[in-house]
């Protein structure tokens, strides 16, 4: 599978299928997804001017139940925290993606992280998330984890985390831009990682 990040927390895995999590600051008119993964409904994971630009007529969408007025109907999958279920051949499992002693994403409001098995591999994309009782002992072959901070975990937390998972490779998201981080956190999360776990940096300067 070849994994891409848009910017942020823009996430597109090209397997089979194309899939996207949370597209966002989309520069061209791709119309290339068959999946639509969306964590939670802010503005930067659920842009809707992002989504016409990968979108196409028969895109299947993945969403939290919390979200289902926004974006309801056909082709749309609505899931709950810690539901498993299979879309358009993969498994899924839905994991709660929340704050710990912070109030931007409150656990129950039931905002979701995802855990997508492609090619035989167990991917975790954590969304917007601290290290907290439902994601630290997941089982996961590829993780996407937060590391700017105030809104998330650190990267100093994100490392801690992955630590914990022992994944084979971890990908640092949610830095770098929308005055989130330092386009620096990457490399400082790399360095705290336990050194048999890859770390590739898709986000630039």
């Amino acid at each position: 599978m070849k994994i891409t990040i848009n910017k942020h927390s823009s996430i597109r895995i090209e397997s089979d299928k194309v899939i996207y999590f949370d597209p966002y600051l989309i520069d061209d008119e791709r119309h290339d997804a068959d999946i639509i993964f969306i964590t939670h409904e802010h503005f930067d994971h659920f842009s809707i001017e992002d989504i016409k630009k990968v979108e196409k007529e028969d895109t299947v969408f993945v969403i939290p139940d919390n979200m289902y007025n926004l974006l309801g109907g056909e082709n749309v999958v609505v899931l709950n925290p810690n539901e498993k279920t299979e879309v358009e051949g993969y498994e899924v499992l839905t994991i709660p993606s929340y704050n710990v002693g912070r109030p931007f994403h409150p656990k129950d409001k039931g905002n979701l992280a995802y855990i997508v098995t492609i090619e035989g591999k167990r991917v975790f994309v954590a969304g917007d998330t601290d290290m907290n009782e439902d994601n630290s002992h997941i089982r996961a072959d590829i993780v996407l984890v937060p590391v700017g901070g105030h809104y998330t975990m650190d990267y100093k937390e994100a490392a801690k985390l992955v630590n914990e998972i022992k994944p084979e490779l971890a990908i640092p998201t949610h830095y770098g831009s929308n005055d989130i981080g330092d386009i620096k956190d990457g490399e400082r999360f790399r360095e705290l990682v336990d050194k048999d776990i890859k770390v590739e940096i898709l986000i630039k300067e």
